[in-house]
């Protein structure tokens, strides 16, 4: 994997002042191919937070990246800086997608984003925030804003939490699953009743998660992207 920084400059306002938001990034290219490829963006969890890149590799994607195993997708997991949370770099992990989209041969209808606990809620509140970027989406162990669930409705999920989670309760997936049902949308839910708050071992380990997200193209999605 390389190492690799993203600078992107954010406005948060017509009358505010710029400021720069700099998300440093492991990258994952398959070898060889000249044919665009499915884009996969990781958001890891509160422990991988700061500017020591490696930590990135711990868990879901990165690590077995860091194992050899040849993903057959561009992977790209950014680091939280310390003492925030994804929900304040959502501008900056947009602009890393469309640097990403317009420097390497990626398919932008086949961009897909997957989190864990920290990184699940932000797999949740990035997608709500803009669902047409995405074709398909799978949040792990995270929270959900059940208040999201008519912006999500037309997106592609499947999320996982353990029962006996004793970290992020199991009622911060359930709650949205729910909401999302019961606006017409078709979600995907593995809930073990066991595994506390590691369910991203198990789900990352069975291919069929990457089988499944790699089988989704994007969708047209009205999610007010020009909107602001």
């Amino acid at each position: 994997m390389d190492n690799q920084r993203f600078r992107a400059a954010e406005r948060a306002g017509a009358d505010s002042t710029m400021r720069s938001d700099d998300l440093a990034y492991l990258l994952h290219r398959p070898d060889g191919g000249s044919e665009p490829l499915p884009l996969v963006i990781f958001l890891h969890g509160a422990g991988e937070r700061g500017d020591d890149l490696e930590l990135v590799a711990v868990h879901g994607p990165p690590r077995q990246v860091s194992q050899g195993q040849e993903l057959p997708f561009v992977m790209a997991a950014p680091q939280c800086p310390a003492d925030t949370r994804w929900e304040d770099h959502q501008e900056s992990l947009f602009g890393l997608i469309d640097e990403l989209v317009a420097t390497l041969p990626i398919d932008p209808d086949r961009v897909c984003l997957t989190g864990l606990s920290m990184g699940g809620s932000g797999t949740w509140s990035l997608a709500a925030r803009q669902p047409g970027r995405f074709a398909a989406i799978a949040p792990i162990c995270g929270r959900g804003d059940p208040a999201t669930a008519d912006r999500l409705t037309g997106l592609p999920i499947w999320a996982f939490h353990n029962t006996d989670d004793p970290i992020v309760p199991i009622a911060g997936t359930t709650g949205i699953v729910e909401a999302i049902e019961a606006a017409g949308g078709d979600i995907r839910a593995t809930i073990n009743p066991v595994g506390g708050h590691d369910a991203w071992t198990a789900a990352y380990d069975d291919r069929s998660l990457y089988d499944w997200l790699l089988d989704h193209r994007r969708a047209a999605v009205d999610d007010g992207i020009n909107a602001g």
